[in-house]
């Protein structure tokens, strides 16, 4: 093997550990979000958890943060959070997820 083979296999290898780390980040902050917003719908304990995994799964409906935006933002409407608010807070619980992530590793 070359060494331009081998290290073309460490980029592979170090951007597929950058793609799930980057997925697992992005779903972490997900259920924070979730965990959040279902505070300010009133929920808690297993209600609260329930409403987390509803946000996860909200964000494979297509690419991008868009359908995660759409469903929290929807279900505060009425609750004075604005879709600015839902996402500032997403931006603010990205480092946190990550945080959190590089942690547990």
């Amino acid at each position: 093997m070359t060494t331009f083979e081998e290290r073309e296999k460490g980029y592979e290898a170090k951007f597929k550990r950058d793609q799930e780390f980057q997925f697992k980040a992005t779903a972490r902050r997900n259920k924070l979000l979730g965990l959040w917003a279902a505070e300010r719908l009133g929920l808690s304990g297993g209600d609260a958890d329930a409403y987390a995994k509803e946000v996860v799964v909200a964000d494979f409906e297509e690419p991008g943060d868009e359908d995660v935006l759409r469903k929290v933002a929807e279900d505060l409407d009425g609750k004075g959070v604005t879709a600015a608010e839902v996402r500032r807070e997403m931006d603010r619980l990205m480092p946190i997820a990550a945080e959190q992530i590089e942690s547990e590793s």
